[in-house]
């Protein structure tokens, strides 16, 4: 586009990015032909380049503009491919998980994956899925988010590249970029110009989550109503920048990934692609995520290490073939073997335990999942050796709301006098019909008779702790000094 035709539109905004993507493309041509080890690294990822086939896990459910352009695309080389997550809370979710799942799949096929925090666009907040307008959040809010989930991402991309790649070729980088980078210092002014003389409200107002918004009781503001004008932004800048051609995207983000494509075709001519994602759903069929209220997170300060475990142990068997090709990066042919032996014993649950294993790999690393097997172990063998394997903190996390009580162990002291001190049983004769009958547990074995004096390795474990269960739920933890 000539830059007189830029200027005459009032969109001169535009004008240094049309130049600079020809100066990247050119760029881009010349080191491919100057290095015959790029050209070796194409050869060898081009037979799987085209992440298309990541269908086959239902990874990705839809493309747009509904072309056969993109496998084509995929295959003639690296491509740039990028995700947005917005820092509206401090943790991202399993919902995003998937996601991210979806940047790796990219990475690992050679394409170079950008994972984009909205810095700038949490401010506003996202209307797409949400029946009511976000509560704005202070700008101070949104950068500790952001520099939170810069960190989680860091560290899911770190544990791939150290647990789940094996082979020899180094991984192309995935960028972790803000997109307040290039909103703070925009004038509003040029933005409306350039972007808002581009964009044409008919298409706008069609989105489907415009059209739910404005037909709710409470409306739209203008300000939900312009989120989709900075999320096309944004692909124009990444375009521009990194010649982008990809944005991935859950199912609710379609309206803003045709914006996108919209933006990005008027201003540069050229087309680009949207690939949608599948959202995470409940067994009933219920959106995950914060808005739902039941976002299961994968930072540990929010959802434990265990917590998080649990929860893909406990998923239903109808739900593992499809579960264990979303959220893991196992071959599919492995994953046929899984779900044989699953099926002929499902009642050891080995395809959850493959799956609650492969996720915690990837978001906590070895040391997050070995505390979750050790927690797990405690949790559900009465052995009192799976509660020596663990730490005070991580007995207290187990069993939350168990009440801690720290004594002192003397000469003589007697389970009796042990169960006086925590108050965990009635005074007189109730409390011995509960100990009679057997209610009583210490360190998950049955104990009758309270007379006893206190045997280290027995009643005192080899970590100074002593667990007291009474009844099926109300634990207490005695911690010895």
């Amino acid at each position: 586009m000539a830059a007189s035709m830029m200027r005459t539109t009032g969109v001169n905004i535009f004008l240094m990015f049309v130049n600079g993507k020809l100066l990247c493309r050119g760029r881009r041509q010349v080191v491919a032909s100057l290095t015959s080890q790029y050209l070796l690294k194409r050869r060898c990822y081009s037979s799987r380049r085209n992440i298309l086939t990541l269908t086959e896990r239902g990874i990705f459910q839809d493309i747009f503009p509904d072309t056969s352009d993109l496998p084509k695309v995929l295959s003639s080389g690296p491509q740039c491919i990028y995700c947005g997550f917005d820092p509206t809370a401090d943790s991202l979710h399993i919902g995003n998980l998937l996601a991210i799942i979806a940047l790796l799949h990219c990475q690992r096929a050679g394409h170079n994956p950008i994972a984009l925090i909205g810095g700038a666009t949490a401010l506003i907040g996202d209307p797409s899925g949400k029946t009511t307008e976000r509560t704005p959040l202070e700008s101070s809010v949104v950068q500790s988010n952001a520099a939170s989930i810069k960190s989680s991402l860091q560290r899911i991309f770190t544990n791939h590249e150290r647990y789940f790649w094996k082979e020899d070729k180094q991984l192309p980088k995935i960028r972790i970029m803000d997109n307040k980078s290039w909103y703070k210092d925009m004038n509003v002014l040029r933005f409306l110009a350039g972007v808002g003389r581009q964009l044409r409200m008919g298409k706008l107002l069609s989105r489907q989550s415009v059209q739910t918004r404005l037909a709710s009781s409470q409306g739209m503001s203008f300000a939900e109503f312009s989120y989709q004008l900075f999320q096309a932004y944004d692909f124009l800048h990444l375009h521009h920048e990194y010649g982008c051609l990809i944005q991935l995207g859950g199912t609710d983000q379609l309206g803003n990934l045709m914006t996108g494509h919209e933006l990005v075709k008027r201003v540069t001519g050229k087309d680009v692609y949207g690939i949608v994602i599948p959202l995470v759903t409940s067994s009933t069929g219920d959106k995950l995520g914060k808005t739902a209220g039941n976002a299961v997170w994968i930072n540990e300060e929010k959802t434990s290490a265990l917590d998080l475990y649990q929860h893909f142990l406990r998923l239903p068997d109808a739900d593992m073939e499809h579960y264990l090709k979303l959220f893991t990066l196992l071959p599919l042919n492995e994953i046929a073997d899984v779900m044989r032996l699953h099926k002929k014993t499902p009642k050891n649950r080995k395809a959850q335990e493959k799956l609650a294993e492969q996720v915690l790999l990837l978001v906590h690393g070895e040391i997050g999942l070995d505390r979750a097997l050790r927690q797990t172990e405690a949790l559900y063998h009465t052995s009192p050796a799976s509660l020596e394997q663990l730490n005070d903190a991580e007995i207290t996390e187990l069993f939350q709301g168990a009440t801690v009580t720290r004594l002192l162990l003397e000469p003589g002291f007697s389970i009796a006098q042990m169960l006086d001190r925590v108050k965990c049983l009635p005074q007189g004769h109730k409390g011995d019909l509960i100990l009679s009958a057997g209610g009583v547990y210490i360190n998950n074995q049955r104990v009758t008779d309270a007379s006893r004096v206190l045997i280290k390795d027995e009643h005192i474990l080899a970590n100074g702790l002593t667990l007291i269960r009474v009844g099926k739920k109300n634990y207490y933890i005695v911690k010895w000094v």
